[in-house]
C-alpha cells in the first residue's frame, strides 16, 4: 500500500485517480445510456487533446491538423466494420454483392486492392496506430529536419488537413465521399448498437484514455520530458548541447498522432460512422480549443476541458438552438481571457492555495494553541510565508 501511494505521489497521479473515479463510477451511475454514450464520444476527442498537451504544451509545436490523424484512425476501423457489414447476403440486392454500398452506387464492380487487408481485424487495429503515425512521421521529418516550426508549421498542418479532406471527398467511390462510412453495426459478429455493448465500449474507451495519460505522464517525468520543455523554452541551447532537436519533435508529434488515431477508432466504434467532417480544419481547431480550455500543460486538465466544451456545445445547442454558436464563442473567449493557463491553471493558482490555507486555518486546536502560546520575542520571530522564508535564507 505504501509503495502504491509513493508511486502515485511520484508521478502526481492523485488527480488522475479522481478522474478515473468520475469516469468509471460517478458518470455511469448518474447518466442514462444515451448521455453516457455522448460522454464516451467526448472522451474520444480527449485522446487528441492529450496528444496536443504533449506536442504543444511540452514540445512547443502547435499543430492545427490533428483532425487528420483522428480521421485516419477512424477510417481504418470503419473500413473493417464496413467490410463486415457488406457480406454477400446483406448486399444481395446490389448490382455487385459483397462490396460496400457506396462502391456499388459509384459503379465499382470489385473491391479495391488496398481494401483487402482490412478484412483482418488485427491488421485494422494495427493500421489505426500505424497509418496516422506514418503520415505524422513524413510531415514532421520533412519539416523539422529543415527547422521549419512556429506559425509556419501550424499553417502547413492546416494545409494537410484541407488536402486530406478534399482527397476523401473527391474519392467517393473508395471512401464514401462527403457522407463517409455509415451503417457500421457489428464487430466480429458482436452487435455494437445494444446497450450492453455501449457500456462495454465506454469502459474500454475510459481504460485506454487512462492508459494514455499514464504513458504520457511517464514520458513527462523522464529525460525526454525534460528535454521537450528545454526545447520549448531554449531550443538553441539544447541543440548546442549536442541533442538532435528534430528527432525529439518528430517523436512527440508521432506520439500525438498515434493517440489521435486511437481516439478516432473508438469514435467509430461508439458512434457507428466516420465522415470527413471530423478531418478538416474546423474540427482540428476545435481540438486545440479543448486543450487550451483544459490547460495545455495538464493531461488531466485536457480531459476536463474536452468534457466541458462538448457538454456546453450539447447543452447550448439543445436549449438555445439559435444562439448556441455565440454562447460557445463567449465560453471560449471568457475562459482563455480569464484563465490563460486553462482550468488546470485555475486549479493550481486559486483552488489549491485556498484549500491549503483553509485546511491550516481549521486544523483541530489551531486557534486555541495560537491564543495560549506566548508572543515570541521580535528577534526570534520566524517568517511565516514562503516568500519571507526565501528572503530569510538569502539574508543569512
Amino acid at each position: 500500500m505504501q509503495a502504491l501511494k509513493a508511486w502515485i505521489q511520484r508521478y502526481q497521479l492523485a488527480s488522475l485517480v479522481l478522474l478515473t473515479v468520475l469516469l468509471a463510477v460517478v458518470l455511469p451511475l448518474a447518466l442514462d445510456i444515451f448521455r453516457l454514450n455522448l460522454v464516451g464520444k467526448y472522451l474520444t476527442y480527449a485522446f487528441v487533446a492529450i496528444g496536443l498537451v504533449m506536442v504543444w504544451g511540452y514540445g512547443g509545436v502547435l499543430s492545427l491538423g490533428q483532425g487528420v490523424f483522428f480521421g485516419l484512425g477512424g477510417y481504418a476501423m470503419a473500413m473493417f466494420l464496413k467490410l463486415e457489414a457488406s457480406d454477400p447476403i446483406s448486399t444481395k440486392i446490389q448490382s455487385t454483392p459483397g462490396i460496400p454500398d457506396f462502391m456499388d452506387w459509384n459503379q465499382l464492380t470489385e473491391l479495391p486492392s488496398f481494401w483487402l487487408p482490412f478484412k483482418s481485424l488485427p491488421f485494422s487495429l494495427a493500421a489505426v496506430i500505424a497509418v496516422p503515425t506514418l503520415l505524422a512521421w513524413l510531415i514532421s521529418f520533412a519539416m523539422f529536419k529543415r527547422r521549419v516550426g512556429g506559425v509556419y508549421f501550424a499553417i502547413i498542418t492546416q494545409a494537410v488537413a484541407l488536402i486530406v479532406t478534399v482527397l476523401i471527398i473527391g474519392q467517393q467511390g473508395y471512401t464514401g465521399g462527403v457522407n463517409g462510412m455509415t451503417d457500421l453495426k457489428t464487430l466480429w459478429g458482436w452487435d455494437t448498437r445494444t446497450d450492453s455493448a455501449k457500456y462495454i465500449l465506454y469502459y474500454v474507451c475510459v481504460a485506454l484514455l487512462i492508459g494514455a495519460i499514464v504513458l504520457c505522464r511517464w514520458i513527462q517525468t523522464g529525460k525526454v520530458g525534460t528535454l521537450l520543455l528545454a526545447m520549448r523554452d531554449k531550443e538553441d541551447r539544447v541543440r548546442f548541447s549536442g541533442y538532435d532537436v528534430a528527432n525529439f519533435k518528430v517523436f512527440v508529434f508521432c506520439l500525438a498522432a498515434a493517440l489521435s488515431g486511437i481516439g478516432g477508432a473508438m469514435f467509430t466504434l461508439q458512434v457507428g460512422f466516420m465522415s470527413p467532417s471530423f478531418v478538416g480544419i474546423v474540427p482540428s481547431i476545435e481540438m486545440v480549443i479543448y486543450a487550451a480550455v483544459g490547460g495545455r500543460m495538464s493531461l488531466v486538465g485536457a480531459v476536463y476541458g474536452t468534457l466541458l466544451v462538448n457538454a456546453g456545445k450539447t447543452y447550448f445547442s439543445e436549449s438555445f438552438p439559435d444562439l448556441w454558436l455565440f454562447l460557445m464563442a463567449g465560453l471560449f473567449i471568457g475562459v482563455t481571457m480569464a484563465f490563460p493557463m486553462g482550468l488546470a491553471g485555475l486549479w493550481e493558482s486559486r483552488i489549491v492555495p485556498w484549500w491549503n490555507s483553509r485546511r491550516k486555518g481549521t486544523a483541530p486546536g489551531a486557534a486555541q494553541l495560537a491564543q495560549a502560546a506566548p508572543a515570541p520575542a521580535p528577534a526570534a520571530t520566524k517568517p511565516t510565508s514562503a516568500l519571507s522564508e526565501g528572503m530569510g535564507r538569502q539574508g543569512a
